[in-house]
């Protein structure tokens, strides 16, 4: 094979594995998306006894398919570039590898099925199939909200934890062990929770003061709930009211760079924005 056709091919198979501008491009997109999904499912399936226990050989050797495929999938993407080491130990690089050996590992190692949920990293991929990142820049708004309120929340989270003490010190007076509050931590651990109107119900107080002073926490829970959301959502709104340069526009273009994999390039780009390396086009 000359080194033309073998940049040919290799070239080819970069487009479709790393683009989108290409028809075969969105099809492998779309199958990766579609397997990813499959492979979590399967794993989900598995968990359930009753199903495994029916169809164990189908969901085995369809974990086995697709484990294959992502192995010739991670393969193709290690070849197809110029510096494999940058994909290797690239952030979906390493992603792509944590989700693919657990299947293999399980011929050596027994018992680690609960490694297959690895495969749930894939999903990241997602993020870049559709190229959602690149929208990721509204939620500027929200993350300046939260740095923003950062001190006010730390302020009222300290208080509701002065508050959880003092109440579960009360409710360990009031109510005692003979009902359940053994100790000052386990009553703090029952404020918490009824606090947060989470009430998983293990605990709960027998004496009428005990169900009195139960029921004030009840009801201030709710406005604690309520607080931390306000302070968020003023900060946001205010977030919103400043003066902000026209946002970039968005670029539809999908190439990735076949050097160092930068991607987000200029429409109509010809050289890559980070190596200077030429843009297949």
């Amino acid at each position: 094979m000359s080194n033309t056709t073998k940049k040919s091919w290799r070239t080819s198979l970069y487009k479709i594995i790393y683009e989108a501008e290409t028809s075969a491009g969105k099809l492998f997109d779309v199958v990766l998306m579609i397997t990813i999904i499959a492979s979590i499912l399967l794993v989900m399936l598995e968990s359930v006894k009753s199903i495994d226990s029916k169809f164990h050989n189908f969901l085995n050797i369809s974990e086995w398919v697709i484990t294959i495929l992502f192995t010739i999938e991670y393969i193709a993407r290690i070849i197809t570039v110029k510096q494999p080491a940058k994909y290797i130990f690239s952030f979906y690089g390493i992603i792509d590898l944590l989700s693919t050996i657990p299947k293999y590992i399980s011929l050596f190692f027994g018992g680690i099925h609960a490694l297959a949920a690895l495969r749930a990293l894939r999903l990241l991929r997602i993020f870049r199939i559709l190229k959602l990142a690149r929208y990721l820049g509204a939620s500027n708004n929200l993350v300046n909200a939260l740095k923003a309120s950062r001190a006010k929340i730390s302020v009222f989270l300290f208080a509701v934890i002065i508050v959880s003490i003092i109440l579960g010190t009360v409710m360990y007076l009031v109510e005692g062990e003979e009902n359940g509050f053994t100790n000052i931590p386990k009553s703090v651990y029952w404020c918490i929770v009824t606090l947060t109107t989470v009430g998983f119900g293990d605990i709960a107080p027998q004496t009428p003061l005990g169900q009195f002073i139960a029921s004030m926490v009840m009801i201030l829970g709710y406005g604690i709930i309520a607080v931390p959301t306000g302070i968020v959502s003023a900060e946001y709104a205010s977030q919103g009211t400043k003066q902000k340069p026209e946002p970039p526009k968005t670029n539809l273009n999908t190439q990735s760079c076949e050097n160092c994999l930068a991607t987000n390039h200029k429409d109509k780009a010809d050289y890559c924005y980070n190596c200077g390396e030429k843009l297949y086009g």
